[in-house]
């Protein structure tokens, strides 16, 4: 059939777009591409943030920054407990939040007209605010669709009984989810679990309350999960992911990146031959798993560049549990960074494999440069996204939980090199082919752009 698509229309001059970001790195980073990308079409962006965790405004001249109180004292914010964290920041952020919005939109003049308010599903009281003050608003999640969905589905998890979870049931196959087991369904460790399902409610009702939903991912990468979500939500659904290949964007990293990583990268001489390791902004692993890690990766024999953020270790401030002279037996086959910029190092030519916890960032990150994944999961969506790494689109390993070193040692050495490793990478090319297709004039996420500017240019 032929394409009768015209040509979308254009925000008005002074259209704006008030973002409102979750205050933990993997939420930031995903919302202020998104902005890139709406300042590019044409919008004026404006970040409503919290004080905890407030993004870098510096790096962004072109957006208007807006800070708000986080409404409780400095000692209750801990990314430790995720939902006891985000359950009273829906609390005490009412009213600092609706003040904000509410000056910003009697604020509005011919240069500056507020058309739409974008936030994270999990600031659900926003939906309330945003229907008092008759602002349409719109969400962005920053998962994949499939662990999204996952995440819809806990309470019917728990109906079903794999939750809370039973070590004897942990491999056995979750028919509701393919290709789950039940060791994959989301485990948030909080203080009241029933927290945990009053927010997946509350999302759930708000964004069905909402004028639409936005996705950081593309059709071709799923299309089912794609197809379930739109017969779940009755409202408009716009995949136009992946966001960080669309737009020039400086830095939204919270902790400061150490460059040493690419000059070292440069040193090394063999294209595909360093395993770049990264477990995001977030994980914490004890000092024996920590132990477990450094000796697989010395064991392996291969070259490495190794993130190890400080406080990621427990009871560490960085490097204190290595065992003494470890570094220097390493003959320079190893080095080790307390952040890196990821995107250049994914996109390196020596880097060959990469080793990540598989938050949503990251694998699509992976994705778009091709890089096979070695994968270790520590909670949430990123359970979700590993086992689609390995069972759905056979892109790379699961260590399965096991954080020995030498299962370790071994897996290292199957991304690294042998017949299953050039496997992997086929399919990888498959999907990068996938990525530069659905960003190319008339592709899915290219299309999916345009509806979503015509649609904000129609409020």
């Amino acid at each position: 059939m032929e394409d009768q698509r015209v040509t979308p229309a254009k925000p008005r001059s002074g259209s704006e777009i008030i973002l409102f970001p979750l205050p933990l790195q993997g939420h930031i980073t995903p919302m202020l591409q998104l902005g890139n990308i709406l300042y590019s079409r044409g919008f004026s962006i404006t970040i409503v943030h919290t004080h905890f965790n407030s993004p870098k405004s510096s790096n962004y001249p072109h957006f208007d920054f807006r800070p708000i109180p986080n409404g409780f004292l400095e000692g209750q914010a801990s990314t430790v407990d995720f939902i006891a964290l985000v359950t009273l920041m829906n609390v005490t952020c009412v009213g600092p939040f609706r003040d904000c919005l509410a000056k910003l939109l009697s604020d509005a003049s011919e240069d500056r007209i507020s058309c739409c308010l974008i936030t994270d599903p999990v600031w659900h009281f926003t939906q309330a605010v945003a229907d008092e003050l008759r602002v349409p608003r719109m969400v962005l999640r920053t998962s994949s669709i499939s662990s999204f969905l996952a995440f819809c589905a806990l309470p019917l998890m728990r109906e079903k009984g794999y939750l809370p979870l039973q070590d004897s049931r942990l491999e056995d196959a979750v028919p509701e989810l393919p290709p789950l087991k039940v060791k994959d369904l989301h485990v948030i460790n909080t203080k009241d679990p029933e927290d945990v399902l009053r927010l997946i409610v509350a999302m759930a009702e708000t964004i069905q309350a909402s004028s639409g939903l936005i996705f950081n991912s593309f059709e071709e990468l799923e299309p089912a999960k794609l197809a379930e979500c739109r017969r779940r939500f009755s409202v408009p659904i716009f995949t136009v992911g992946p966001f960080h290949k669309q737009s020039v964007e400086p830095s939204s990293s919270l902790l400061p990146q150490d460059r040493s990583s690419i000059p070292w990268l440069d040193k090394q001489e063999k294209p595909k031959s360093v395993l770049y390791v990264s477990f995001g902004s977030l994980s914490i692993v004890s000092e024996a798993q920590f132990l477990e890690i450094a000796w697989g990766l010395a064991n392996s024999g291969r070259h490495f560049l190794w993130v190890v953020r400080p406080g990621s270790v427990r009871g560490s401030e960085w490097l204190e549990a290595l065992p003494s002279g470890f570094l220097e037996g390493l003959d320079g086959r190893g080095h080790i960074v307390r952040w890196a910029p990821q995107h250049e190092v994914l996109a390196h030519p020596t880097v060959g494999g990469f080793w990540t916890h598989n938050g949503w960032n990251s694998t699509l990150e992976a994705v778009c440069e091709g890089v096979p994944m070695m994968c270790m999961p520590f909670f949430g969506d990123q359970r979700v996204n590993a086992r689609y790494v390995r069972d759905e689109w056979r892109v790379g390993l699961h260590l399965e939980y096991k954080v020995e070193r030498r299962e370790i040692e071994d897996a290292i050495r199957r991304l690294m090199g042998g017949e299953e490793r050039k496997e992997m990478r086929e399919r990888m090319k498959a999907l990068k082919r996938k990525v530069d297709e659905c960003l190319k004039e008339g592709g899915s996420s290219y299309r999916s752009l345009q509806e979503l500017t015509e649609y904000l240019a129609s409020f």
